[in-house]
């Protein structure tokens, strides 16, 4: 599909991975609804990105939060095509530890956020999507939406302190297939990316340029952390192919996780 002249959501686009997705939205002439707890992040972007996007703050574990984000920003742009999850969070715990045994109220929350606030938001979007005409135009497929999800890298190969992380992100990628297969016969795509190690916030907070260079090394190639950027070209690239789909891709420098 085109993004331009159509409508995003981006889940956690107040920073991050979802705000480098919110800029490219815009920048594809598209336009965006930045979904966020952070108001403040939140509200500054959708002012430096211009009338293309609103700020609407909302938990996507909450199904009214979500349902009144889909209708504000259909109600401002018009019909939704296009919905990243890119909200979600981490935590390190071990299994069992010295204090005991794994924080269970911990996992629970982290394991809503991650995997059930995408599957909310994602079954929201899709019967919005629903009613949009399909895309029949000369480059078109009969589609009338792509829904992107974010797993990760430790789906596959979670490290040490990583149970309800890995988890949560391989439950993402789990969903993912039969996602595309239940929405196949509306003309609905679903793929997800599992990034690798990315300069967000995150890192540049917490970590020196020291570590963050360490981190970088141990890429195969390139041999640095991902740009968040890249990111949002795969955004790009995998809404505008129209065979993509059921799949998560990784994107991580053909970096592997090792146990710590």
């Amino acid at each position: 599909m085109e993004i331009k002249e159509r409508t995003a959501l981006v889940t956690g686009g107040a920073s991050g991975l979802g705000e480098a997705t919110a800029k490219m939205f815009v920048a594809e002439e598209g336009n965006v609804g930045i979904l966020d707890l952070d108001e403040e992040g939140g509200k500054a972007l959708a002012s430096e990105l211009g009338e293309s996007a609103i700020f609407i703050k909302t938990d996507v574990t909450t199904e009214d939060d979500v349902n009144g984000a889909i209708t504000e920003t259909v109600e401002k742009f018009g019909p939704l095509h296009f919905l990243v999850n890119c909200a979600g969070s981490g935590i390190g715990m071990r299994t069992v530890s010295r204090s005991g045994p794994h924080d269970l109220t911990a996992f629970e929350k982290l394991i809503k956020l991650n995997l059930i606030g995408s599957f909310n938001a994602a079954s929201k979007a899709a019967f919005e999507m629903s009613k949009n005409e399909p895309d029949n135009s000369e480059t078109g497929v009969g589609e009338r939406g792509v829904i992107i999800n974010v797993s990760s890298g430790a789906a596959f190969e979670g490290q040490i302190g990583q149970s309800a992380y890995a988890a949560s992100k391989a439950g993402v990628h789990g969903m993912t297939l039969p996602m595309a297969r239940d929405l196949s016969g509306i003309g609905i795509r679903v793929v997800a990316i599992a990034p690798g190690l990315f300069l967000t916030p995150f890192f540049t907070k917490y970590m020196d340029d020291e570590k963050i260079k360490e981190l970088g090394d141990s890429i195969p190639f390139p041999r640095r952390m991902g740009r968040m950027e890249e990111f949002a070209w795969l955004v790009r690239d995998i809404i505008g192919n129209p065979y993509l789909n059921g799949e998560t891709i990784r994107l991580d420098g053909a970096f592997r996780l090792p146990p710590k």
